[in-house]
């Protein structure tokens, strides 16, 4: 029998990893895994010695992946979370300085988007004995601040180890946080270097293996009876799949239920693909970017029944798409779920639709359902009609440069439905919500919540390592690919293909449309209205350069032959296409983007006219 009281000497950073080793986690059918798949590091000064040996000797255990970019790497861990329903996790470990720093980003991109992830940068000394040390920030005030600060907003819970067995306190707590559906997101542990180096006596029992369980929490009753109330009134209800159904994983009981009781379904950017395209309750995205469908549904609508969202302003359409109608939001945190004066329904998305469930069911709903009969056969008129005019908009143009919308047409009609679209900011997030026919969960990766330009092929990277059997579609603009594109270099040294569809306008088209679209010159987005002569880019010579495979093509009926060529080939493969910047497609919906009260031009001031107008429909 083992001695309760026995103990291990280990430095601090043996202790962290063999403690992350020990964590587990059970799916819902009944699997146990481990938590962490591995740890993305880039080494320097400040962990190449302390966490860098102590990854080496259990690299069978916890694998360690090399990156490129700090910020690169933390987005593919991310990624890898979202494609996991946020299941399971990985680390990040950097350097001191700017190895950190590069991080904050990616930080405040899984903070957004309630997203896991464990980064771990390098930190000076905690004994200050050879301060200031290279890349330290030094506060001639407070010896105390350290660059690893920045993450102290951007994370869901910060500390710096400052003595090796601060981490019998602070790892628990750090899981405890990765792992809770209301406040995950990003957990920071700073790790000055010398302390990562120091030896403690750790307690055995502290790597005891721990098998971790999903918590599904169920709503207060007193909540559910309201919502029944709230429920036997309506008569045309429209359902928002946001990303916790995903996240819940109850796509399939959400689908089921409006089925049930003949609710149409729209979808956030993050619950896109709760349901099949072709569902017969699915009526396409919601709101800013969302299809003319939906919007017109919940314009109509009696009451709006949340599910998993947060209702950002592209949701809600700055809160004129349903202004002043009854919402019901349902939403595991309390924060979400009382937003816009909603009732709120505080709960697991799947426990509580089983509640609802049970509850109408059983008796709870009126003698015959209040529902308008015809309610869901318009939704489907609707929504056919958005398909109709997806077949048009999809089409290969006659002549010119291909817009984005036909370009997403041709990757759809060359795809499969195991495969999984990755994209990330500019003007592609709006027309892959629009149009996108997304085959169910898991196909559709979007990051939104922060519309971070760079996370395409970090993202891709990520949701490949999370499902190596699917094909992954990385679309990306020539803006964000200029941003950040060195992990398709990363791809190709780990064996993880992805296909990255690059879609040249050159330069930032959709900001381009925007400014216009306020009134603005076009001025400093596209290269031909920035100072200095346009570079003419090989973004395929650039990708071959990376390692990877490519080609350019000039036409959507080129781009679909290479995209055979790109499913048959052994590593990651770019595509370059130039398209129009200047198309992209109409829903009719408003997006609160302040204009400017004084302006000398014409444009702008009957731009600020419109706006005034608009915003009289904001209820407040």
């Amino acid at each position: 029998m083992k001695n309760p009281n026995s103990t291990i000497r280990l430095t601090m950073a043996q202790a962290l990893v063999k403690f992350l080793s020990n964590q587990f986690i059970q799916q819902d059918d009944g699997r146990v895994e481990p938590l962490f798949a591995g740890v993305f590091a880039i080494f320097g000064h400040g962990n190449v010695a302390g966490i860098g040996e102590a990854l080496y000797q259990v690299r069978d255990t916890l694998p360690t992946l090399r990156a490129h970019n700090e910020q690169g790497m933390a987005h593919a861990a991310i990624a890898f979370t979202k494609a996991n329903d946020r299941r399971r996790l990985m680390a990040c470990t950097t350097s001191v300085g700017p190895g950190a720093t590069n991080m904050v980003t990616a930080a405040a991109l899984a903070h957004a988007n309630r997203l896991p992830v464990l980064l771990l940068p390098g930190d000076h000394f905690a004994n200050r004995k050879p301060d200031p040390v290279l890349q330290q920030i030094e506060d001639f005030g407070n010896p105390n601040t350290a660059a690893s600060d920045c993450f102290i907003p951007v994370s869901r819970y910060f500390d710096r180890i400052n003595r090796p067995e601060q981490l019998i306190h602070s790892l628990p707590v750090a899981i405890q946080t990765l792992l809770d559906p209301i406040n995950c997101g990003p957990v920071t542990l700073a790790l000055p270097q010398d302390v990562q180096a120091e030896a403690y006596d750790y307690p055995q029992s502290f790597f005891a293996p721990t098998t971790h369980r999903p918590r599904r929490q169920p709503a207060d009753a007193a909540e559910i009876f309201d919502a029944l109330k709230l429920l036997s009134h309506a008569k045309k209800p429209l359902l928002i799949a946001g990303g916790g159904v995903l996240y819940s994983q109850c796509a399939a009981q959400l689908a089921d239920f409006a089925a049930r009781y003949g609710m149409p379904v729209a979808e956030t950017q993050a619950g896109k693909g709760s349901l099949h395209w072709q569902h017969p309750c699915a009526v396409g995205g919601i709101g800013v970017t969302g299809s003319a469908a939906a919007n017109q549904l919940a314009q109509e609508a009696d009451l709006i029944i949340a599910v998993g969202s947060r209702l950002q302003d592209f949701t809600t359409q700055s809160r004129t798409g349903f202004a002043g109608k009854p919402l019901l939001q349902i939403n595991v945190a309390a924060f979400d779920a009382h937003k816009h004066q909603a009732l709120p329904l505080v709960g697991d998305a799947r426990t509580v639709l089983k509640q609802l469930d049970d509850a109408l069911q059983a008796g709870n709903w009126p003698e015959s359902s209040p529902i308008d009969a015809n309610w869901l056969s318009h939704a489907k008129q609707l929504n056919q009609q958005w398909q109709q005019k997806y077949e048009a908009l999809t089409q290969p143009p006659l002549s010119g440069l291909p817009s984005d919308a036909q370009v997403l047409g041709a990757i759809k009609r060359q795809s499969q439905p195991s495969d999984v679209v990755v994209c990330a900011a500019g003007g592609l997030p709006g027309e892959l919500h629009k149009l996108w026919r997304a085959e169910g969960p898991g196909s559709y990766h979007l990051e939104y919540g922060f519309s971070c330009m760079g996370y395409e092929i970090a993202g891709g990277l990520g949701v490949k390592l999370a499902a190596p059997a699917r094909e992954v579609f990385v679309v990306v603009g020539d803006g964000s690919y200029l941003m950040l594109n060195s992990e398709l270099a990363s791809s190709v040294m780990l064996g993880q293909k992805i296909i990255v569809v690059l879609l040249d306008n050159r330069g930032f088209g959709c900001i381009n449309r925007l400014q216009q679209g306020c009134g603005g010159a076009p001025f400093n987005n596209l290269w031909r209205d920035c100072e200095g002569s346009a570079p003419d880019i090989d973004f395929a010579l650039h990708a071959r350069a990376l390692g990877a495979l490519s080609e350019k093509v000039a036409n959507v009926a080129e781009l679909e032959q290479a995209i055979s060529r790109a499913r048959a080939a052994d590593r990651s493969y770019l595509i370059e296409i130039k398209t129009d910047p200047a198309v992209s497609t109409d829903n009719g919906s408003w997006w609160d983007v302040a204009i400017p009260a004084v302006s000398s031009r014409d444009e702008v001031q009957q731009a600020f006219a419109r706006y005034q107008s608009q915003q009289q429909q904001q209820p407040y």
